[in-house]
């Protein structure tokens, strides 16, 4: 019976520490797309700017 109980408190902790993982990665993806996003909008002011300025 122990040995069960083992097995199932293996399995259950690696279904939890994977998803943990999966849910990191996702959080990582997300804050590189915003700072990429917040650099373009940026640039684009920037750019935006400079055009008019020229005027």
């Amino acid at each position: 019976m122990k040995g069960i109980i083992n097995i199932v408190a293996i399995f259950f902790m690696s279904v939890v520490f994977s998803s943990c993982e999966v849910i990191g990665g996702i959080f990582k993806a997300g804050v590189w797309t915003g700072i990429l996003i917040v650099a373009a909008i940026i640039g684009l002011i920037i750019f935006l700017i400079s055009r008019a300025s020229k005027k």
